[in-house]
């Protein structure tokens, strides 16, 4: 290893939010964090949303706009039972028959005659 390029490495205190601190090396000699294993939900068992930027909240926000919009246009759909808004179902449009020729009923064909030699 090269000398003189390294970062010292030293005995560093981590912090955590809930109070709860603890000793290891690091870089760095004091590290702050927002959870640890005595305060994770996942470690403590709670049924708790960790939101540290508000992308939670801005979801739940989404979801419940999206939730209104259909129940409004479930609602405007339900009134809308008189005959005269339902517009009448789209006709199936087929092929018009072909009319048939007088060739064609005749059973002659349509295609030129071998020309003969004389």
């Amino acid at each position: 290893m090269k000398t003189g390029i390294h970062p010292k490495y030293v005995p560093a205190t981590v912090i955590c939010a809930c109070g709860n601190t603890w000793q290891t090396m690091s870089t760095r000699e004091v590290l702050k964090t927002d959870l640890c294993s005595k305060c994770h939900p996942f470690y403590t068992g709670e049924q708790r949303i960790v939101d540290t930027a508000g992308q939670v909240e801005r979801f739940m926000r989404r979801m419940n706009n999206r939730t209104e919009q259909a129940a409004q246009a479930a609602a405007v759909k339900r009134g809308s039972k008189n005959k005269a808004n339902i517009a009448p179902p789209p006709q199936e449009r087929r092929p018009a028959p072909r009319p048939e020729t007088d060739t064609e009923a005749e059973g002659e064909t349509t295609e030129p005659e071998a020309a003969t030699e004389a």
